[in-house]
């Protein structure tokens, strides 16, 4: 972290062993996602007003790269298990922690994608010995075998006709696999 993390007590007195624990959490979000920038919590205690007990909250606030952050700072909602300080603290860097490593997935950009399945062209079939080869949209001529059409249908399976796949990679260079006949031809 670029700058010391801050802790704030409020309408509590500050606790050294408490302190201690929230330190702890913040070295084991940076021992593993490493991306914070800069880190403020602020613990605040029951209201003074309330004669059986208050609840606890805990904010954070976590400053990324690329102006990002992680806002932790939901006020409980009469949930009786707040007036418990080890039951809020867990919550709040429970929910911190799924936050962080969604905005750490995103600046790696790991987000998945829902690709488009590529499109090839059946070119040249060999039905006697059960493979054929596809031609991609970028004009390479990928291997597929009888077994990889879906539906058992390679024997339907026309020169010319378009067809979607997953492209692997092989043992003599790329092959397709999970061919799906789209029932039209490529135009000439």
């Amino acid at each position: 972290m670029q700058t010391s993390p801050r802790v704030e007590f409020q309408g509590m007195e500050p606790s050294a062993e408490l302190r201690a624990r929230i330190e702890r959490r913040i070295g084991r979000l940076e021992d593993r996602y490493g991306r914070a920038t800069a880190c403020r919590i602020v613990v605040k205690g029951p209201s003074a007003h309330h004669r059986n007990g208050g609840l606890y909250e805990l904010n954070i606030h976590l400053a990324l790269p690329d102006r990002r952050e992680v806002a932790i700072d939901r006020t409980p909602h009469l949930d009786e298990r707040f007036q418990d300080v080890n039951f809020a603290l867990n919550d709040a860097f429970k929910r911190a922690r799924r936050q962080l490593q969604d905005e750490v997935r995103q600046m790696r950009g790991q987000v998945k994608l829902h690709e488009t399945t590529p499109v090839g062209v059946v070119r040249k079939l060999m039905a006697d010995d059960g493979y054929g080869f596809l031609e991609s949209a970028d004009g390479r001529q990928i291997y597929f075998h009888r077994n990889s059409v879906t539906d058992r249908g390679f024997e339907r399976l026309a020169l010319g006709e378009r067809v979607h796949f997953t492209e692997e990679q092989g043992g003599s260079g790329p092959q397709a696999s999970r061919v799906r006949p789209l029932g039209e031809r490529a135009p000439r």
